[in-house]
């Protein structure tokens, strides 16, 4: 008998699995994808850390979770620094004073400031969709050239249906610093992810290639409390329908040549190009790879349906309402703790995950 069964070897329940190993507990982890490290995966090629499932980049102002990744893995001083290319122009992300003097030629914030003010969008009320918010926030120019076509890409939905709070996370400083977080902790654990989740998972039973739900009577027998960290709506069997997600699509290759873009991250602006932004994984943790060779990967939006790899919870409405009735079912359960992106339906940085891994384990310990 187990104290925890853990649902999913991904960055909730290994983080819970360990903390619950290290009071002491009995835990198995179970995995229907025949790997560690969830969507953080990474692979080893030509001395290349490929991140399988797009771009992971660690950030966080905490200390204790800092502190709590370095017992896993040594980090590198990786900062991201993306790029946007719209018609053959380049610009800076996050906005920044190299983002405005590329759009308009100026050079100070007061510049800058007054432009972005002549454009913006006056409401005496909460802005209603994405478009108005990014319209409120930063004017006609920098939304017409730099969001509204790369969001219709990347959500495959207009910027009027989708919740204002998306546009939130975008950082816009009146400054030449073009490091995209403002977090004093950043980097990427040198050896890659699936290192890292390896020394994480040190110690505990892990089983892959395991579909809970194919045996879940079984599952739920061997352990006193169930982790839970899969899809809430597929756990409840879609009673209050299905929750959309954003999906994508990866078209990965190997190039015989050192450098192709310069850059590890970037953005495909405009509606031509069908992928919204391009991966070179090597210079996220350049210490062993190989001069002859890159990889670069096209990350490509695609259209949700229930056998495709959930991404991005989309938080429209809709879907809100739906996810409040499953976690009203939730809120009675007594031996089953529901944790992570998917289960929480809610848009994670990697940090915010460990967070809450950190309260449940409280929570239930």
């Amino acid at each position: 008998m187990y104290d925890y069964l853990i649902v999913g070897a991904g960055l909730f329940g290994s983080t819970f699995a360990r903390l619950a190993t290290d009071a002491g507990k009995k835990c198995l982890i179970i995995d229907k994808r025949d790997h560690i490290a969830g969507n953080c995966y990474t692979i080893k090629k030509h001395g290349i850390h490929e991140h399988v499932y797009g771009p992971h980049i660690f950030h966080c102002n905490d200390d204790l979770i800092w502190n709590f990744v370095n017992r896993f893995a040594k980090f590198n001083t990786f900062v991201n620094r993306p790029i946007a290319i719209n018609n053959g122009k380049v610009f800076s992300l996050p906005f920044s004073m190299y983002t405005f003097n590329a759009m308009w030629g100026v050079i100070t914030p007061e510049e800058a400031m007054k432009k972005i003010e002549s454009q913006r969008l006056k409401l005496n009320r909460e802005p209603l969709n994405l478009e108005e918010q990014a319209l409120t926030l930063v004017g006609e120019d920098i939304y017409n050239c730099l969001i509204r076509d790369y969001t219709k890409k990347q959500w495959l939905k207009d910027p009027k249906e989708l919740p204002a709070s998306i546009i939130k996370r975008l950082p816009i400083r009146m400054s030449w610093d073009n490091n995209y977080f403002y977090d004093k902790y950043q980097g990427i654990p040198i050896g890659g992810y699936t290192a890292m989740f390896e020394n994480i998972l040190e110690g505990i039973e892990v089983k892959t290639k395991i579909d809970y739900f194919a045996n879940q009577e079984y599952w739920n027998s061997i352990a006193k409390k169930i982790v839970f960290t899969g899809k809430i709506d597929e756990y409840y069997k879609f009673e209050h329908g299905e929750l959309e997600y954003r999906s994508l699509r990866f078209e990965t290759e190997t190039m015989p040549y050192n450098n192709h873009q310069g850059n590890a991250v970037v953005n495909y602006n405009s509606l031509d190009i069908p992928w919204t932004r391009m991966i070179e994984h090597k210079y996220f943790d350049q210490s062993n790879a190989n001069d002859n060779v890159t990889i670069v990967t096209k990350e490509i939006p695609d259209i949700w349906s229930r056998n495709k790899t959930p991404y991005y919870p989309i938080g429209d409405e809709k879907n809100t309402l739906i996810f409040k009735k499953y976690m009203s079912m939730a809120k009675s359960e007594i031996n089953t703790i529901f944790g992570g992106r998917l289960a929480e339906y809610r848009y994670y940085d990697m940090h915010q995950v460990i967070q809450s891994a950190f309260n449940k384990f409280k929570e239930n310990i």
